[in-house]
């Protein structure tokens, strides 16, 4: 690209850019118009491929006739915006159409000229794809429109304002002396995992709406392992005998993910942490993940699995709700105390302790933490003490199972050599590196 720059003049380069480019738009143009024909047999644009070109060419035109003072370009777009407001009017009053999205087109291929004679070529570039996509994503925006909550978008505002504007202007000021509490941290940890659980929420809601229980489950397990287990437990109250397999491979793919989730939140808040852990935690994910695969694999369709509207009122809460992210910071501050006074108190075996009861409630403040003062214990430690974090958790897990299924003992007997083994796995990696380290 560079030599054929250097090899046409940069005019005529500049002049063959508008003109495809304009082309381009117009084309796009036309195959909307020709759409809009076929199903309501109305002109809905003022011209199409070679009308667009021509503006993009009139807008280099009187841009390098006089690039100084740009008289003749900006009467030239008067005379634009003149004839693009009397096809407006003409179109709404004719035809009651008040959309503006071909004129903003037009002014804005009109504008092609000087941004591609005096910006980079990716620059031009971007926005031509960009006219190009979102003209052709018109019914993909409705689409998604129809299937958004009302609050969706005050859930969107909510994030924005939470990681935009509220974390920024944070003081970084220790709280609690012999801490490293300080309101920056405490938020930064609960915007990371409010990001995390968000998307994996919208993924859940829009991308996988109508997945199998195996996809939710995994899914979910992003989100949260414990609240898609309970949510799979519950389910899996009315399930046949044969479709449980179904059920259990679900909930132990959605704890496979703890490991996953894990894993990016190490790689986020400490890279040397991360450097030690990775291998174990892959090993464990993949594991755990074929023991979900070789229970899913004997899964049985089953007659009795909930509707749409069941799945609906049964699905996951929005992962930005204030009280949420309160009940979070209180426990990342909790463990935060908690942990300083074990290792000044009673230690390292402290610590492991801690771990294991830490798997109680939400182990993620408590892995955070771990992380977010990493420097100041040994890294062995820290890793080992998660693994004991997951490892407590996991075993409530089963129990979680055994009482949101109504006590099934079909279903326990299905899952639990399946988080026995997870928890032998995670017992001895952690074995491991205690006696290797």
């Amino acid at each position: 690209m560079d030599e054929l720059i250097n090899i046409l003049p940069k005019e005529l380069f500049s002049f063959i850019l508008t003109a495809l480019f304009s082309l381009l738009i117009g084309l796009s143009q036309l195959k909307f118009q020709m759409k809009n024909d076929d199903e309501k047999g109305i002109v809905a644009s003022f011209g199409t491929d070679r009308t667009f070109t021509f503006i993009g060419i009139l807008g280099y035109i009187l841009y390098i006739l006089d690039p100084q003072n740009l008289i003749l370009y900006i009467g030239g777009g008067i005379a634009m915006i003149a004839l693009l407001s009397l096809n407006y009017i003409s179109k709404a009053l004719k035809h009651n159409m008040f959309g503006m999205t071909t004129i903003l087109i037009a002014l804005i291929t009109y504008c092609l000229a000087p941004i591609i004679i005096t910006q980079p070529l990716w620059f031009s570039l971007t926005i031509v794809v960009f006219v190009l996509m979102l003209t052709e994503m018109k019914s993909t925006f409705k689409q998604f429109a129809n299937k958004m909550r009302n609050d969706e978008l005050i859930i969107l505002a909510k994030f924005l304002a939470i990681s935009g504007v509220i974390l920024p202007i944070l003081p970084n000021n220790i709280l609690i002396e012999g801490t490293q509490l300080t309101p920056y941290s405490i938020w930064l940890a609960t915007v990371v995992v409010s990001g995390i659980s968000y998307a994996s929420y919208l993924l859940k809601r829009y991308v996988f709406k109508k997945s199998g229980t195996f996809i939710s489950g995994l899914i979910g397990g992003l989100y949260s392992s414990t609240a898609t287990i309970t949510l799979l437990a519950k389910e899996a109250r009315g399930a046949s005998e044969k479709g449980l397999a179904k059920y259990a491979g679900s909930m132990v793919i959605a704890k496979s993910m703890m490991f996953l989730k894990f894993l990016i939140l190490i790689y986020i808040f400490s890279r040397d942490i991360f450097l030690l852990v990775y291998p174990y935690l892959i090993f464990l994910t993949i594991a755990s993940t074929f023991i979900a695969w070789l229970l899913n694999r004997k899964s049985v369709q089953d007659d009795n699995k909930p509707s749409e509207e069941e799945r609906e009122n049964e699905d996951y809460k929005n992962p930005l709700e204030f009280k949420v992210a309160l009940i979070f910071a209180g426990l990342f501050v909790f463990f935060t105390v908690i942990t300083t006074y074990t290792l000044q108190n009673i230690g390292n075996s402290g610590l492991g302790i801690l771990s294991l009861l830490s798997g109680v409630s939400d182990i993620t403040p408590f892995v955070i933490n771990l992380l977010q003062n990493a420097t100041e214990i040994n890294s062995n430690i820290v890793v080992i003490s998660i693994l004991l974090a997951m490892l407590s958790n996991t075993i409530v897990t089963i129990f979680y199972i055994y009482f949101f299924s109504g006590r099934r003992k079909d279903l326990q007997k299905k899952v639990l050599w399946s988080f026995l083994t997870i928890i032998l796995l995670i017992g001895i990696t952690a074995l491991m590196i205690y006696l290797i380290y």
